[in-house]
């Protein structure tokens, strides 16, 4: 089981504040941040920003280093923010502005980057909210507005950007077959957990092998999409702007993982954002992945023992447990 992470303190991130020409006042930890530990930053000035410390203490999967190669492995680092950055960027999609970084782990022992601090609060927030400054209807506006924005970018094979956008190539021969190998790698796991997914597991195999094999091979270019796209992701400035946050697993995939996802995370304030054009075959095998991940994924993470709400997370496995054994019920 994981040690509980330990906050940093003023005298950590002093030297990161010297670097941007600050004198650093206060730091206080901010709610979130499960792969990186996320710090409010206040300067002598009154001025802000917001610091990202990727470090193994900071990480409450316990996960390790992955394999940029793979598109599903642990999305966390340096290397794969700035790439992320620099493509949403270049995609005219906003992301808190990069103002320093520090790969060379001189004063910490961990990637540390040092971003534009975005007053307002999450989109999740603002849904939630009935006396928001910006109107619902005119948020999920611009969110859909930016969703075309992401997704009409295109890569030249699927990967997380940071792969292909450098001319690497990832594992996997196809988006399908490898969501059905992940999925079928998130399944083994319940058995030993609960009896329902032991007593299940023969036709939640056969399901999501049959779902892959209804699914025909694509042609059309991959899609730049964010990988985990809630509305807790999305920054709402006082204009109402939205920006991107928590882009380390950008990636070049087929946009139904990313509705899928919207989907699910957006419940019924999604409609705003569907889209025409998705292939039903390639949603159905997504969503019964995307349920499976959602299980397999909190059960993990609590066996590490560190997260802060472990009802939560629990609530999360068993809802998606009870989704993909209704699925597997109408395959």
């Amino acid at each position: 089981m994981k040690a509980t992470r330990k906050t940093l303190t003023p005298t950590d991130l002093a030297p990161f504040a010297r670097a941007l020409g600050h004198t650093l006042n206060d730091v206080t930890r901010l709610r979130g941040g499960s792969k990186k530990g996320v710090y409010h930053l206040v300067f002598q000035d009154g001025s802000t920003a917001v610091a990202y410390v990727w470090s193994p203490d900071e990480d409450l999967w316990d996960a390790g280093p992955g394999d940029p190669r793979d598109p599903f492995s642990h999305a966390s680092g340096l290397t794969l923010f700035t790439a992320a950055a620099n493509r949403l960027a270049a995609a005219g999609v906003r992301a808190p502005r990069l103002l320093h970084a520090d790969p060379t782990h001189t004063h910490l022992p961990a990637d540390v980057a040092i971003v534009e601090d975005l007053p307002g609060g999450t989109l999740e927030d603002l849904l939630d909210d009935d006396k928001a400054a910006v109107p619902k209807a005119e948020a999920l506006e611009r969110m859909a507005a930016l969703l075309d924005t992401l997704h009409a970018c295109t890569g030249p094979r699927f990967g997380k950007v940071a792969v292909v956008d450098n001319d690497g190539s990832s594992y996997g021969g196809s988006c399908e077959a490898v969501v059905a190998e992940r999925a079928l790698g998130d399944l083994d796991e319940l058995p030993a957990r609960d009896p329902r997914a032991a007593a299940a597991h023969p036709q939640l195999t056969d399901a999501i092998r049959t779902l892959a094999t209804r699914v025909q091979p694509r042609t059309e270019p991959l899609t730049l999409i964010h990988g985990e796209l809630g509305p807790d992701h999305v920054r709402v400035t006082p204009d109402g702007e939205l920006a991107l946050i928590d882009i380390e697993g950008l990636m070049y995939f087929d946009a139904e993982w990313e509705h899928v996802f919207l989907r699910l995370r957006f419940g019924p304030h999604y409609d705003p954002l569907r889209t025409e054009g998705l292939d039903e075959d390639r949603l159905r095998l997504y969503g019964l992945a995307m349920h499976l991940s959602l299980v397999a994924g909190p059960l993990r993470l609590l066996d590490v023992g560190d997260f802060h709400d472990p009802e939560f997370i629990r609530g999360i496995a068993e809802h998606n447990l009870q989704q993909a054994l209704s699925l597997v019920e109408r395959t």
